[in-house]
């Protein structure tokens, strides 16, 4: 294990933590490498060229603006989404801008990123090629970049095998199993959790670890309140009306008169529908591990600190950090990428971290939060990324609400049980990279197969999502 709970929970902005996230990073770590190099000041034009599901979906996601503010030297965790909407304008109006601040050029996303649907490069599907050219047209630099999954980014000329934090050999309790981390668990005495956090302490203090841990929580539950207070239409074209907004106002009348006993898996739902609507207008949220699967973990810790009257913050932390051991499993062992294993490396590996996690905070031994996790994502294998028109709108707000609810079925299931059971959360999570393998492309955040393809005709009128 060398990722950080960090590197999976990230603080960013929508609709795509691989089309939005990740491009943006890329964009501006290239013209940083420009700078490093000393070929920044000569540079007079850039040209980007996506590939493959990138090129799919990207204008449904958001890419080619994400790119620009790569560009400017914008960060997905820091970025001012007002100024962003003002310099995004600017550019159209000036056909300028600012490579960093520092050196300004002509550039035009209509002219300047090229969409090659048809092509994929080696290594990943999300791929992108970025060439920086002087005033003559002669090519400064050239360099791919790959986004593979959770606004990770990898450069062609990095280990494209293990793409994580260095330094592992140092960690306290290493894994790269569910097995091991079992293992580790019975040998310590200890929760997974404070694996996590032990290892955790090898790149922070633990005042440092629980102060993120916090805000983290905050921005998740930020997130799913902004969700709630807002209404009015999703992006994109798709007349997709938001519901969060009405959807909290009947339960808040429905709880003072305490009429219904599910009503709580309406929260749950709310909780997702609100962080998802969020997302899909390019609002703040944290990757969990993904945008597009962003809901999830989300939604099932807001039910769990709401419906518990002992819930306290220090809960919230153990059950982040349970999540991010999981999320850590699929991640070097499979993939959390919808356009390299369909949505069930993103929803589906979400719900398993959050059946996991609620299963520890639910007192859970280490073997029921194995369990629980492996149930969570048996029951997503296969699960096709089919956005419709490559917005992340169709199916993905609702199958995020509905992951929330599984996850918490999940947990229950689990801890109704001592721990064993037939399947090992390490066969399932192979189980689901062999899946992917054989999937279609078309299944995979193309946008070509599944609703994407059936729903042909979308109507003008106003529709719910």
């Amino acid at each position: 294990m060398s990722i950080s709970v960090f590197d999976l929970l990230k603080i960013g902005i929508g609709p795509s933590s691989s089309h939005t996230v990740g491009p943006m990073k890329a964009a501006r770590r290239f013209v940083e490498f420009l700078r490093d190099g000393g070929a920044l000041e000569h540079c007079s034009e850039v040209t980007v060229a996506l590939f493959g599901s990138l090129a799919a979906t990207g204008q449904g996601h958001g890419t080619p603006r994400a790119i620009l503010l790569g560009l400017l030297g914008e960060e997905p965790e820091t970025i001012d989404l007002q100024e962003a909407d003002s310099a995004v304008a600017l550019n159209e109006q000036s056909g300028k801008l600012s490579l960093l601040g520092e050196q300004e050029i002509d550039f035009q996303l209509v002219r300047d990123v090229h969409l090659h649907s048809d092509a994929v490069l080696d290594f990943h599907p999300n791929g992108m090629r970025f060439a920086a050219l002087d005033g003559q047209g002669a090519v400064l630099h050239r360099k791919c970049y790959f986004s593979v999954g959770g606004g990770f980014v990898l450069d062609e000329d990095e280990d494209q095998e293990l793409p994580f934090k260095e330094g592992s050999e140092a960690l306290p309790y290493a894994f790269d199993s569910a097995a091991k981390l079992l293992s580790l668990c019975a040998r310590e005495g200890k929760a997974i959790s404070d694996i996590m956090l032990a290892n955790e302490q090898t790149w922070r203090s633990e005042q440092e670890i629980n102060a993120k841990l916090d805000l983290i929580c905050q921005t998740m539950f930020e997130c799913i309140e902004t969700g709630w207070q807002s209404e009015g239409l999703l992006p994109g074209g798709l007349n997709i009306r938001r519901r969060a907004a009405r959807l909290y106002q009947r339960l808040e009348t429905k709880e003072s008169k305490n009429e219904d006993p599910l009503q709580h898996m309406d929260w749950v739902s709310l909780y997702a529908l609100s962080v998802n609507e969020v997302n899909a207008m390019g609002g703040r949220m944290v990757t969990a591990p993904t945008n597009g699967a962003a809901g999830i973990v989300p939604a099932v810790l807001r039910y769990f600190m709401k419906f518990n009257p002992q819930a306290k913050q220090e809960d919230a932390r153990r059950f982040l950090l349970t999540a991010g051991a999981i999320g850590i499993l699929y991640k070097i062992n499979a993939s959390i990428s919808g356009a390299e294993v369909g949505c069930q490396g993103e929803v589906g590996s979400a719900c398993s971290m959050a059946a996991g996690a609620l299963t520890e905070v639910w007192g859970g031994s280490p073997e029921q939060v194995e369990n629980a996790a492996e149930i969570a994502m048996e029951h997503n294998l296969g699960l096709t990324c089919d956005p419709v028109k490559g917005l992340v709108q169709v199916p993905c707000i609702e199958r995020n609400a509905m992951a929330a609810i599984k996850a918490i079925g999940a947990a229950r299931m689990a801890l109704h049980g001592d721990g064993k059971h037939f399947v090992s959360l390490d066969q399932v999570i192979k189980t689901m990279r062999e899946t992917g393998k054989d999937m279609q492309a078309k299944y995979k955040e193309t946008a070509l197969g599944g609703l994407a393809a059936t729903v042909a005709e979308v109507p003008v009128s106003i529709i719910e999502c």
